[in-house]
């Protein structure tokens, strides 16, 4: 196995960790985890969560620092996001009408993780 596979599955499987600490995280404010991973027109929405308010979205990104991790996230990904939502949001009784928001979930270095809530209103 070459250097550039090895790194290639470090990240894989550290993203699937971070993903696994999120949901966990979702779990413990209330939240059932609906989805993993699910995959729209637009791209791949890495959680879909939801209680009794209405469904999350969630966008895990982890890196060295909550810092790092939040700079990887852009305008362009959180457009595809959107498109996956609205796709998703169609199997929804209310459709379009469901609350909904857009969450940032960041996992830095040590695995600790930090929600930030309606994420992509902020950029």
């Amino acid at each position: 196995m070459g250097a550039q596979s090895v790194r290639s599955s470090v990240s894989y499987y550290a993203g699937q960790a971070a993903e696994q600490q999120v949901a966990a995280e979702y779990e413990r404010h209330g939240f059932s985890v609906a989805h993993r991973r699910w995959r729209g027109a637009g791209g791949e929405i890495d959680l879909i969560a939801r209680n009794s308010d209405g469904i999350v979205f969630v966008e895990v990104k982890k890196s060295t620092s909550f810092d790092a991790a939040a700079a990887r996230i852009n305008r362009r990904q959180m457009d595809r996001i959107c498109a996956s939502a609205a796709q998703y949001l169609e199997t929804e009784p209310s459709g379009q009408l469901t609350s909904v928001r857009f969450d940032a979930a960041l996992v830095d270095a040590s695995g600790a993780v930090q929600i930030i809530e309606n994420a992509f209103g902020l950029a």
